[in-house]
C-alpha cells in the first residue's frame, strides 16, 4: 500500500543513512523524524532508523508514510497519463483548479486525484510539482510523497512545452521574451511585467498561421505565476480568450493555452521521461488541417 523501494544508486561512497536520505533524497528534518517513528522503513528487509547506520551502492531502502489530507476525495474523471509508484501526470481540462482554494474545496483536480489513490489502495497527500491556471489545460506532474516532490522541485530540470494561440502574429517567428515580472499594484491576481519583478524568461516559436491567428510553441525558463499570459500580453499579442490580460473572448470560451509536453529525469529511476498532452479540440479548431497531424506537436524541436 503505496510502500516506497529505493536502490542506493551505483558510485555511492559508503555514507550516513541520515546523511544520504537529506542529501540525495530531499528528507527534511522532520520527514526523517517521521519516517524513524513510522516503524515501516527498512535497509536490506532489515528494520533501520538509526542515523548513523551506514550505506552503499546497491542498499535497497524501503518505507511508508502514511499521509493525512484535509481534501475529499471525489469520484472526477481523471485522464492519467502516466503513473508509476512514485509519480502520477494527469491532463487537466480547462475550468479545473488544481487545488481548492478560497470557497471552493470539491471539483478540483486533487479531489480526483486523491479518490484515485484511495480506489487503488494507496494513501498519499497531493503533492503537485507545478500547477496550472483553472483555464489553462494540459499536463500536470504529481509526486505521491512529500520527498520526490522536493526533488523534482530542487533538483530535476523539467521541460514544460505549450501551446498557445494568438490574434495577429509576432513580429520575429522565433526568439526569447526576458522581461521581469511583478504583481500589479491594488490586485492580488493580475501581474505585469516590471523592472522592480523577478527574472523570468519565455522561449517561444510559431508553428502556423490562419485566419489571422498564430499558433505558438512556448518553452518555459523559469515559471512565474501567469508568466506566459504576461509576456505575450507585454508583446500587445494577448492569448485568445484571455480576459484579464486583454484577449477577445469572442472565439473561444477560455485562455487558449495548453500544457502539451513534460520531460524530465525521473528523481527516482534516473530514466528521462517524457508525455504529450494531446491539442484539445477548442484550440485545435482553429487550424483544424496542422492539428490533426498529431506527430507535428509531438517530435522534438
Amino acid at each position: 500500500m503505496g510502500k516506497t523501494r529505493l536502490v542506493v544508486p551505483e558510485g555511492l561512497t559508503c555514507m550516513a543513512l541520515r546523511e544520504f536520505l537529506q542529501k540525495e533524497c530531499g528528507f527534511s528534518t522532520t520527514l526523517w523524524k517521521k519516517l524513524r517513528r513510522s516503524g515501516t522503513f527498512s535497509l536490506n528487509g532489515l528494520p533501520a532508523n538509526a542515523a548513523r547506520i551506514r550505506i552503499k551502492s546497491g542498499d535497497e531502502l524501503c518505507w511508508h508514510l502514511a499521509e493525512e489530507s484535509r481534501i475529499a476525495p471525489e469520484d472526477i474523471p481523471l485522464e492519467i497519463l502516466y503513473e508509476d509508484a512514485a509519480l502520477l501526470i494527469v491532463n487537466k481540462p480547462a475550468g479545473m483548479l488544481v487545488h481548492p482554494t478560497g470557497g471552493e474545496y470539491r471539483h478540483t483536480l486533487a479531489n480526483a486525484v486523491l479518490f484515485h489513490y484511495e480506489a487503488h489502495g494507496e494513501k498519499h497527500a497531493f503533492h503537485p510539482v507545478h500547477r496550472l491556471d483553472r483555464q489553462t489545460s494540459g499536463l500536470v506532474l504529481i509526486a505521491k510523497e512529500a520527498h520526490v516532490q522536493h526533488l523534482l522541485s530542487a533538483h530535476n530540470a523539467i521541460e514544460r512545452i505549450y501551446l498557445a494561440v494568438i490574434e495577429g502574429k509576432l513580429p520575429e517567428p522565433c526568439g526569447t521574451i526576458d522581461a521581469p515580472i511583478a504583481r500589479r499594484p491594488g490586485s492580488i491576481i493580475e501581474r505585469m511585467v516590471s523592472p522592480a519583478g523577478k527574472c523570468a524568461v519565455t522561449h517561444y516559436a510559431t508553428l502556423a498561421e490562419r485566419g489571422g491567428l498564430s499558433l505558438l510553441a512556448l518553452r518555459l525558463a523559469t515559471g512565474r505565476t501567469h508568466q506566459i499570459r504576461v509576456h505575450l500580453a507585454h508583446l500587445a499579442h494577448p492569448l485568445l480568450g484571455d480576459d484579464l490580460y486583454g484577449g477577445r473572448t469572442d472565439r473561444i470560451a477560455r485562455q487558449a493555452l495548453h500544457a502539451h509536453r513534460l520531460r524530465f529525469r525521473h528523481p527516482i529511476s534516473g530514466k528521462e521521461i517524457t508525455v504529450h498532452a494531446p491539442f484539445p479540440a477548442d484550440m485545435s479548431a482553429f487550424f483544424p488541417e496542422i492539428c490533426s497531424n498529431f506527430s507535428l506537436f509531438t517530435k522534438d524541436s
